[in-house]
């Protein structure tokens, strides 16, 4: 490959079909994966007073921090190192919004509000920086940097909105589910029957998959009581790990295309 050839690569993957499908088992490996670790582990429970959100918040951040600079050191797109990171960073956002919801008692409308402005406020720095959100211009590391922090409130939200409409807002997993479901779907349509910004429908929809990630995994290993299927936490991480694994190594993925720096959100 060329260099004019490699300047038009992006460092994140063309958004097709099978994006979304690993992007979805991702958001549900870090909500079972994130789970596994501080309630399982370290025994977190819903008071939250023995610092296990902590704890697994420091830990998760720094596995994610870590995975961060490697995907920004790595000179062109790889999908492993990529999407290594994004679980990293639904497990850390698993484990951020548990601790600020139930172990600092901010719950899951102040979290789910607070963080929603948090990610409109990246996302709206980083426009107002470079010019445009667009995640194909994720080719630079000052772009990339936007890219992950914009990422990291956008799935900690994500946590924080399931639970919300599961607990708070009465409707429980299996409804949940179906409703940030139905959101997507909504989504898709706008995307190929309207000329509503790409880039915006993008970000919607990459949003709305965490919370449905969240709901499906909190669906699987919560107790029956609760509303959830008790499955263990370990074994049904190490199921959706393994089928996004599977997804990595036999379906095709290229990074995207560089739109170019003239074109904005």
């Amino acid at each position: 490959m060329n260099e004019p050839a490699k300047a038009a690569l992006s460092k994140v993957p063309e958004v097709t079909l099978v994006f979304w499908i690993i992007k979805i088992a991702a958001t549900t490996l870090g909500e079972t994966g994130g789970d596994s670790v501080t309630m399982s582990l370290l025994h977190a429970d819903a008071n939250a007073h023995n610092g296990g959100y902590l704890i697994g918040t420091g830990i998760f951040l720094a596995v994610f921090v870590a995975a961060v600079v490697v995907q920004i050191l790595t000179p062109r797109f790889n999908a492993w190192t990529y999407w290594f990171a994004i679980i990293a960073s639904t497990t850390v956002g698993t484990a951020m919004a548990d601790f600020f919801d139930r172990s600092l008692g901010v719950g899951y409308t102040g979290g789910s509000s607070i963080l929603l402005a948090c990610v409109l406020a990246s996302l709206a720095i980083w426009r107002l920086t470079l010019g445009s959100v667009d995640v194909q211009t994720v080719a630079t590391p000052k772009v990339e940097i936007f890219y992950w922090v914009t990422i990291t409130f956008s799935q900690t939200l994500g946590t924080a909105l399931g639970d919300w409409l599961a607990d708070t807002g009465g409707l429980g997993y299996e409804g949940g589910a179906l409703v940030f479901g139905a959101g997507l779907a909504l989504l898709a349509v706008a995307y190929y029957w309207t000329n509503v910004s790409r880039v915006w429908l993008f970000w919607a929809a990459f949003i709305l998959t965490r919370p449905l990630g969240a709901t499906v995994g909190d669906l699987l290993d919560k107790p029956i009581r609760d509303g959830g299927f008790d499955l263990s936490r370990p074994l049904a991480s190490a199921i959706i790990a393994a089928f996004i694994v599977a997804c990595v190594l036999l379906l095709p993925q290229r990074a995207g295309r560089h739109p170019g720096e003239t074109q904005a959100a």
